[in-house]
């Protein structure tokens, strides 16, 4: 007669658990997995300001100055990653040390 595998079994615990940590992990990347469209990644304000810890508002004012290139569609704004990661470098002032 076969065995009966049973929930208490140490390899049933360890599997399960495992298939627990490999559904959190593919939750995870799905959840910060942008899509590409022409080979950029995009923005919405709310990310970028998450990103950059500024609010919504600093944005605006970007924006508004001209500072921040980006896309208006639908009320939607978009925010080119490469155009952020450019302002970011034209903006950096190395130590003086």
């Amino acid at each position: 007669m076969e065995d009966v595998i049973l929930e208490k079994n140490p390899q049933v615990i360890t599997f399960f658990q495992t298939m627990e940590s490999l559904l959190t992990n593919i939750e995870n990347m799905a959840g910060n997995c942008r899509p590409f469209l022409n080979g950029e990644r995009f923005m919405t304000d709310k990310q970028l300001a998450d990103i950059l810890k500024i609010s919504r508002r600093t944005l605006q004012d970007y924006r508004t100055n001209g500072i921040l290139s980006y896309y208006l569609l639908g009320g939607k704004v978009l925010y080119k990653e490469s155009d952020v990661q450019k302002l970011l470098e034209d903006n950096y002032y190395p130590s003086y040390k």
